[in-house]
This record gives structure tokens, sequence and C-alpha cells, in this order.
């Protein structure tokens, strides 16, 4: 097998994985393509690197990590923060149609969607790296360190941190 076609069957399949990550990282679609694409294009020129196909989710996503972060210290100006207001909620809210059919059922769960991607994007990028590595992506602690480039202890922390954050907003936002 040429190492073409053993890239494509061990990278290609973690695409998603890696445009959700470059996703939460960025906060815009389009970014998160570009830094998915470009990470493509740095895992394939490294891909002799990668030792065996079990360690390629984590290796591939720390470049993905990477190149996000390096987009985001091209964005120094950007604002990491999202505030939550009103009109934010209206706006959000409007963006997505709910696939439940009840009205009532589908406003509660758009809005606790809402709330959550929202108290998600307010977070730091690494503490939103950690959180989303661990609880929607499902990775362990030691693949979340290997991506991350910390140690064990700091995603830990991290993720305590981030967890407690996240429940202070949602708390604030009037969810249990």
């Amino acid at each position: 097998m040429t190492d073409a076609r053993r890239f494509e069957a061990t990278v290609l399949p973690l695409l998603d994985v890696a445009h959700n990550l470059a996703r939460w990282l960025l906060r815009d679609a389009a970014a998160a393509e570009d830094a998915v694409q470009e990470a493509a294009l740095r895992a394939f020129r490294y891909f002799a690197s990668l030792r065996s196909t079990e360690e390629a989710k984590p290796w591939f996503l720390g470049i993905v990590r990477n190149a996000c972060f390096t987009a985001l210290a091209r964005e120094r100006g950007r604002v990491d923060v999202t505030l939550l207001d009103e009109d934010g909620w209206d706006q959000l809210e409007a963006q997505s149609p709910s696939a439940i059919p009840d009205p009532l059922t589908a406003l509660g769960a758009r809005r606790e969607q809402v709330l959550v991607n929202t108290a998600l994007r307010s977070l730091s990028p690494p503490m939103r790296e950690v959180i989303v590595l661990r609880e929607l992506e499902g990775l362990d602690y030691r693949d979340i360190a290997h991506i991350a480039g910390i140690p064990i202890g700091t995603v830990m922390s991290r993720l305590s941190r981030a967890r407690a954050q996240l429940k202070r907003q949602l708390s604030l936002a009037g969810l249990p």
C-alpha cells in the first residue's frame, strides 16, 4: 500500500472529528475548514513520522490544534468572550430549526442547546479545547495530553476549571 493510500485510510476518517475540534476552537466554520485543510497538508507531509495507526487520532488532532492556535495568534484583535444578552440569544435561536415536533419541547431544547454552546464559546481556547476533546469527542486524558502537549495533571485541572466555569455560566443562565 502506498503512503498516499495509507494516509487516506488513516487520516480521512478523522476529518469530521478534526473539523469539530477546529470549529469549537476557532468559533468559525470557514476558519475551521481552513485550519483542518492546513493540518491535513502538514499531516501528509509528516505522515512517515506516525509510528502506528493507533496513534493517528491524537497525532492528527494535535496537528489540527496547532493549526488552530496559529490561526488564533494571527487574529489577536478578535474578542475571545461571547457576551450573553437577549438579542444574542434570539439571533442564535433563529439560526437553526429544531427537529422536535412539539413546539414547547423544541423551544426548551433549542434554548438549552444555545445556552450550552454559548457557554462553551465563552471559555478560553485552552479550556474549550480540553472540554471539547473530553466531553464531545470522548478522548481519554492521555490522548488529550498528547494532543495539547501538556501533562495529564494539567489536562485534569483544566477540565475541572472548565467544568466549573460552564456550571457557573449555565446556572447564571437559569439551567440547573
